[in-house]
């Protein structure tokens, strides 16, 4: 048996949830590798619907469920999100949820600093959700951070916390604001280590010991690849690596363990935020695909910007994170379309390109070039479990998707229900 890792491959918003709630349920433990509280995912299991945005999915289902070293973890967002969830009546408890004790944390600091650039940035604003993601991770990068581990030593915390107010207080002092309170926030962490230690683990040794013993682990990245912060639409990208390959540096277990790439691949193209965006439609078509799509992000509650496919992107993720099959995602939001286009490649300045270009100029200068299809205006995919139940264009349009983008369709998924789910090839069997 094989694990799996699950990454976007696209903006992020794809239904990552869906299917990460769906392999969870086979898995025996799930570990989230990136990112923060700024991704979400919405799942739908029955009449319950769970909306997470730092916990794996794999809670929900009461499989074993760790937070890597590679997240950046608010305590407090982490605290009131496991109270939210045993108000729905979920079991969450040291047992079934480990986070890494050499996780950084995400401090009041970091956010106040990520609204003030983000304020001040004007035209060059990022859309940033603004909980202090970037600032936890430059303080990681930079040396500075207080870690889960650090909360079982405040005592000793004197020298961390010269190195972080020599850094914080210049750049505070800068938008007028005033120094760090040191006293308030020893006391702030103090009130929260309380909460947060019980969960604290060295996760590598839990995956460790569960790849002696065999078991299936499943990867959970957040966002998608487009917002790597190597190889997404930089600046307008996320602060972490988003790619397949976090998940070994992310959680302390080698690459050798990623298994099956599985992409989750949304049957249209949406963002959220800043950033070249090719096939965007500021038209009806795309508030169709909006509406149809029910596009609001999880997190921000922020409106998505929507647009047709774009198999240029979508086959450049597949290439960077080694994908081996893609999970098809709300195919059925193209079930009122008359046609449906593709994108198959960009002009740039009279030039044909077959990949999206690296610089920011250049990406919001290309034009799309567009295959379109016949669709299947009244049929209906929506809760299809096998290809005999989906119209004969929404199958050529599902193996068009699979040819350009040079990657095997591995699952399709036709409803937010966990039932809902075309299996091709399953993830797990290696």
């Amino acid at each position: 048996m094989a694990n799996v890792t699950v990454i976007g491959a696209q903006w992020g918003d794809e239904g990552k949830g869906k299917i990460v709630d769906w392999l969870a349920s086979r898995a025996d433990a799930v570990v989230r590798f990136q990112g923060g509280h700024n991704a979400g995912h919405t799942l739908v299991v029955g009449e319950n619907v769970y909306k997470l945005s730092l916990l794996p999915s794999g809670i929900v289902t009461g499989t074993l469920s760790l937070i890597g070293n590679g997240v950046v973890l608010d305590p407090w967002h982490f605290r009131d999100e496991v109270a939210k969830l045993k108000g729905q009546g979920v079991d969450v408890n040291p047992q079934n949820l480990q986070v890494a004790e050499n996780a950084p944390l995400i401090l009041p600091f970091h956010r106040d600093l990520d609204a003030l650039r983000e304020d001040a940035s004007g035209a060059g604003k990022i859309g940033t959700t603004r909980r202090g993601i970037g600032p936890a991770y430059e303080d990681k990068v930079g040396r500075r951070s207080i870690r889960v581990c650090d909360l079982a030593h405040l005592d000793d915390l004197g020298p961390q916390l010269d190195r972080i107010c020599a850094h914080h207080d210049a750049l505070r002092a800068g938008f007028g604001q005033p120094p760090i309170d040191r006293e308030r926030l020893l006391g702030d962490l103090w009130d929260i280590a309380a909460f947060v230690l019980p969960f604290a683990r060295p996760v590598w040794r839990t995956l460790n010991e569960a790849r002696k013993a065999g078991k299936r682990i499943l990867f959970e990245g957040a966002q998608g690849v487009l917002l790597d912060v190597d190889h997404g639409t930089y600046p307008f990208v996320t602060s972490s690596n988003t790619v397949s390959g976090t998940a070994a540096s992310g959680s302390g277990l080698g690459p050798s363990q990623a298994g099956f790439v599985l992409g989750i691949v949304k049957a249209y193209t949406t963002r959220v935020g800043s950033g070249p965006f090719p096939t965007e439609l500021e038209d009806e078509v795309g508030q169709k695909l909006g509406e149809r799509g029910h596009e609001f992000g999880t997190v921000t509650g922020r409106k998505r910007r929507c647009g047709w496919f774009d198999a240029v992107l979508t086959r450049q993720s597949c290439a960077i994170s080694g994908v081996t099959g893609i999970a098809l995602t709300k195919l059925d939001v193209l079930d009122d379309f008359e046609t449906v286009k593709i994108c198959v490649g960009y002009r740039l300045r009279g030039t044909e390109l077959d990949y999206f270009p690296a610089h920011a100029a250049d990406q919001s200068a290309v034009e799309p070039v567009y295959e379109e299809l016949e669709g299947w205006k009244g049929q209906t995919t929506a809760g299809a479990r096998s290809w005999a139940d989906l119209p004969a264009q929404a199958i050529k349009y599902i193996q068009r998707v699979q040819e350009l983008i040079e990657t095997p369709v591995a699952l399709v998924s036709t409803s937010p229900e966990r039932e809902d789910t075309i299996l091709v090839r399953d993830p797990f069997i290696d």
